[in-house]
């Protein structure tokens, strides 16, 4: 760990030992345990706390203290706001949207420059015959006609418009590991699971990368991750062993 990350992580400490010493100790050996996870890159490591924050909610002193962190560890706020564009499909666009709001302040604070970003082409934003095509796979396609149509074309419309590629979105790895995050977090442990773990593999991503997400996301709930742990290892059981 780097000095200026050192001193980043005691600064955040000392933020919550002033509202109870005892819990800051608590706070302090629970994270030192779960940032030791070496499957992670420190990227991953601070997506994973931001896309947390987002749906707990936490954004007031712990979202702060993960941006501090992730500042600290090369992680820019151009970094964070792609991960707050992609996760919006799963947690929701209110959740996300307070989410931007907290960031913002931040920037404010911090003295951060926001970067200029290319919108998006027109034929993403769209829906029906003048829609770019949808990057949904076909199996999952299947099972939400099997629902509805106009979900399916939600669907559609979400994925098109997180399809690009670039120094301003995520990598088909961390597109993965944050889903499943989310997954975690609300208990989606079935079809969206599968599907966010599927997108982890596909980005190259081992079973044992897979398993780290869970072992960083049990500082976020230990109930919660048991529940996951439970779906995970009966998922990957069932897909056999890779290399």
């Amino acid at each position: 760990m780097s000095t200026a990350t050192e001193t980043t992580r005691s600064a955040n400490l000392d933020r919550v030992a002033a509202l109870d010493p005892v819990f800051a100790q608590m706070v302090g050996a629970t994270a030192k345990h779960a940032w030791a996870v070496p499957e992670l890159t420190d990227r991953e490591k601070t997506f994973l706390c931001v896309a947390a924050d987002v749906c707990q909610p936490s954004l007031g002193l712990a979202f702060e203290a993960h941006l501090r962190a992730g500042l600290g560890r090369g992680v820019s706020t151009a970094d964070i706001r792609a991960l707050l564009r992609f996760i919006s499909y799963d947690c929701g666009y209110p959740a996300a949207t307070a989410g931007f709001e907290r960031l913002v302040e931040f920037e404010a604070s911090a003295g951060s420059s926001r970067r200029e970003v290319e919108p998006l082409a027109e034929d993403l934003l769209e829906t029906g015959p003048g829609a770019a095509p949808s990057p949904l796979p076909d199996a999952v396609r299947s099972q939400l006609n099997d629902l509805d149509a106009h979900f399916t074309e939600h669907f559609d419309l979400q994925s098109r418009m997180r399809s690009g590629s670039g120094p301003d979105t995520l990598t088909e790895r961390e597109r993965g590991f944050a889903s499943m995050s989310i997954d975690v977090h609300y208990q989606t442990l079935e079809e969206t699971f599968h599907a966010h773990i599927g997108r982890a593999l596909r980005g190259g991503a081992s079973h044992d990368d897979v398993r780290a997400v869970l072992r960083f996301n049990a500082q976020f709930g230990v109930t919660r991750a048991w529940h996951a742990w439970k779906a995970l290892n009966a998922y990957l059981t069932e897909l056999g062993p890779t290399g």
